[in-house]
């Protein structure tokens, strides 16, 4: 069946666990509102954008089947990661996350992560929003949890080695930095390497094979980059979310990278299917 080949349906279920950990769980009933706004704008948005955009060859309702999973992605990454108090805000982020995958393009990759983009774009445009990592608290059964629903979903996209080099190179800094150099204590260390905000950047953000570069070789140093980047910003510079940031800088060198250097193009399970069935 497709719905188990397609590995954006595993995400799906695994964002939905944390969203359901955070509202039952950790108590976050009064931001309801909030994610019920990015849900809203978000498929509302797609509607218009896949009406627009989208390949009239394809039938309309083909387009959505296959696109509706994605923005339910961006959503509840929006909904995990971005806070807000103004509903002002909380559209534009939606909003910003869906268009850009349909008009920030090049050879038919979207240049951002939409959920990543919607928060940084928010953030500084709006002034009024923020990424909360102690919303998560720092207990190793979220730490256990993520890991291995991450594992899953990262196998099936074959991004597996992302997560890995990306936290590996992450956390590596952060040991020298805390323990090795500063002397401070190992509790410290791993409460700063268990917030639900890095975990879930690594497993379901960066990852995103569409943003990605195409060759391995390169795209192995590019995540060592954004790490270092990261930890810098992170450590030195004191900036909330720096991953995030320092991700969507760095996704806008990767058409450049693609140019340069030839590798496969990723594609999920539908587009193969979709191409086969109506071309």
């Amino acid at each position: 069946m497709q719905l188990f080949k397609d590995a954006r349906y595993f995400q799906i279920l695994f964002q939905s666990i944390f969203l359901s950990y955070g509202i039952f769980y950790l108590h976050w009933q009064n931001e309801l509102w909030l994610y019920a706004t990015y849900f809203t704008i978000s498929l509302f948005t797609f509607f218009i954008c896949a009406f627009i955009f989208e390949d009239k060859k394809i039938p309309l309702y083909a387009t959505i089947k296959n696109g509706i999973p994605s923005v339910l992605i961006s959503s509840f990454g929006l909904s995990l990661l971005l806070k807000t108090n103004h509903w002002e805000s909380a559209v534009f982020a939606a909003s910003i996350s869906i268009v850009s995958k349909y008009l920030l393009r090049v050879n038919g990759k979207h240049i951002f992560n939409p959920s990543a983009l919607g928060i940084v774009a928010t953030i500084f445009i709006c002034n009024d929003c923020w990424i909360s990592p102690g919303q998560w608290g720092s207990g190793f059964i979220l730490l256990f949890a993520v890991s291995c629903f991450g594992f899953i979903v990262l196998t099936r996209v074959q991004k597996l080695t992302v997560s890995t080099t990306f936290l590996g190179i992450f956390i590596s800094l952060l040991f020298i930095r805390q323990i090795i150099y500063l002397g401070w204590p190992l509790d410290y260390f791993l409460q700063s390497i268990s917030t639900g905000s890095l975990l879930l950047f690594s497993f379901f953000m960066i990852t995103d094979p569409k943003t990605l570069p195409n060759n391995v070789v390169v795209r192995n140093l590019w995540i060592i980059a954004v790490a270092c980047i990261a930890f810098y910003y992170s450590t030195f510079k004191f900036v909330n979310g720096a991953p995030i940031f320092v991700l969507v800088f760095a996704q806008l060198f990767v058409p450049l990278l693609d140019k340069l250097f030839t590798g496969k193009k990723f594609e999920w399970e539908y587009q193969k299917i979709t191409t086969t069935t109506f071309s």
